[in-house]
């Protein structure tokens, strides 16, 4: 789905790997100019140098910010720069705002000592960065009308919104209101003509995912159990992406969307086929063959 309109942009929250990375690649190709914030130390930018040439290379502009996402200075900088350099003249809007922020806290909210424990602090942080920044990035947008009919509002959500994992209180938390903001905004913007949807995606290789502890066996397990037969990718999701760009998706709204490939609906206790727990004597008695799959 190649785009015309060489004034459409997409805000990505993340973008430096992972989803973000995936679903900017795709985009540019896709027609979209990057207006991306990430947060990188030395080490990671050469992968953001990539991306950037990645995106140049299909003739979209790559306009990135290496800062803090949930700093509300910096984010007013960052808008208004965009406004005085491409909105002002160019009347560029922002078609896409897709919320890929993986910075939190992995500890127990209750430990076996107060060293442990999770603080006030990177609570209230992990909430801040991992959901409340969604809100106002979508606000300010909104204020200096940047997004309008037609645009759409993704955010990364996984099944850490339902279920508990060890250390992952604060993040858990976090995607929960992450959910009940993005809800909340499709309500809230359907109005105007804006579509906001959550994206859960499977367990992926990710940078944020290897910072789980036990990520390899939750990627085992996912892979075991996956019908694809694989684990999910960062590219699965931004293929999503913007097949739900296209008119067509314009009333699906308010939803939180499985891109997984049916993971989610799987229970893995650690079976190798279908049959490996057949009650043999129970086959042997009926009339079913299960290797009749005609």
């Amino acid at each position: 789905m190649t785009r015309k309109d060489t004034n459409a942009w997409a805000l990505i929250l993340g973008v430096s790997s992972g989803f973000g990375a995936a679903t900017a690649r795709e985009l540019a190709r896709n027609g979209y100019h990057i207006l991306g914030v990430h947060l990188d130390r030395q080490a990671t930018m050469p992968a953001v140098q990539r991306l950037v040439h990645d995106i140049e290379k299909t003739g979209h502009r790559a306009v990135f910010y290496n800062m803090n996402a949930a700093d509300e200075t910096k984010r007013h900088e960052v808008l208004d720069t965009f406004i005085d350099l491409y909105h002002r003249e160019g009347k560029a809007e922002v078609k896409v705002l897709f919320h890929s922020l993986a910075f939190g806290t992995l500890k127990p909210l209750i430990g076996r000592n107060e060293s442990e424990m999770i603080t006030k602090a990177q609570l209230e942080m992990t909430l801040d960065v991992m959901a409340n920044s969604l809100v106002y990035w979508t606000q300010d947008c909104v204020r200096r009308r940047l997004i309008g009919r037609g645009a759409r509002i993704f955010t990364m959500t996984s099944d850490g919104a339902s279920m508990q994992l060890p250390y992952y209180g604060a993040v858990s938390a976090a995607k929960s209101a992450l959910e009940s903001y993005t809800r909340q905004l499709a309500l809230e913007l359907g109005p105007r003509g804006i579509i906001c949807n959550a994206l859960l995606a499977g367990v992926t290789d990710t940078p944020a995912l290897n910072k789980i502890p036990g990520a390899r066996n939750m990627l085992f397990a996912a892979t075991a159990k996956n019908p694809a037969g694989r684990a999910t990718m960062p590219e699965d999701v931004a293929r999503a992406v913007v097949a739900m760009m296209h008119p067509g998706f314009d009333f699906i709204n308010g939803n939180t969307i499985g891109v997984d490939g049916g993971e989610s609906k799987v229970n893995y206790v650690g079976q190798k086929n279908t049959f490996q727990y057949a009650d043999l004597n129970l086959l042997a008695e009926s009339t079913w063959d299960p290797t009749d799959v005609s």
